[in-house]
């Protein structure tokens, strides 16, 4: 179990991010998330020196769930005692698909991108831009790799294929909240995963 200083900043990151969602990075106040906590302003303020970082903790927290889902290490290791063809694509199915799911269960950038954005300081907008682009970068990783090893066409541009993917996915989260679909729909992520797989599979 966490220290409780530690669980205290997670509730704060949590809420923040509740109101984020629910009512815009612009219109969320500090104190409607201490008030939502029932904690003093000097609680939140241990933490975080404003608002802005607390969305960049959140922004970091996507970014390294995805990492630890595309952990090098773990892909070196499946590869490294030569498993059959269908076994392979088993395993990129499956990493790609809790990625997948962990961008769209995390939709504040996506949220931040398509309707928050706009007016909100440059440094936001360079935060936000960054992280997309390092979601984009461990993708592009992945996708090199598997270059490499053999098992995606030679040709295909990782870095290109990677900002497909991500792109393609946050216009998905942007129509289905539009039209109040559920975007976590299996059969999404499903398609989502077999539309990446046929393109860059050898």
């Amino acid at each position: 179990m966490p220290p409780k200083g530690e669980r205290r900043k997670q509730q704060i990151i949590d809420t923040a991010k509740e109101m984020f969602i629910e009512k815009g990075f612009q219109s969320t106040h500090i104190g409607q998330v201490c008030e939502k906590l029932n904690i003093a302003r000097g609680t939140v303020y241990q933490y975080f020196s404003n608002k802005k970082e607390i969305l960049y903790a959140l922004m970091d927290s996507v970014i390294e769930k995805i990492e630890d889902v595309l952990d090098k290490d773990d892909l070196q290791e499946f590869l490294g005692v030569n498993p059959p063809q269908d076994k392979i694509v088993v395993f990129i199915k499956n990493r790609i698909s809790q990625s997948i799911s962990m961008i769209l269960s995390e939709p504040i950038v996506i949220k931040l991108i398509f309707k928050d954005i706009v007016g909100i300081d440059i440094e936001v907008v360079d935060r936000v831009n960054r992280s997309v682009d390092s979601i984009k970068n461990v993708i592009a990783e992945e996708i090199s790799e598997l270059k490499n090893q053999g098992i995606f066409r030679d040709n295909l541009n990782h870095n290109i294929t990677a900002s497909m993917l991500v792109g393609g996915i946050m216009l998905i989260v942007y129509e289905y909240e539009k039209n109040g679909e559920d975007v976590m729909n299996q059969e999404v992520i499903t398609s989502i995963v077999e539309n990446y797989l046929s393109g860059s599979l050898k």
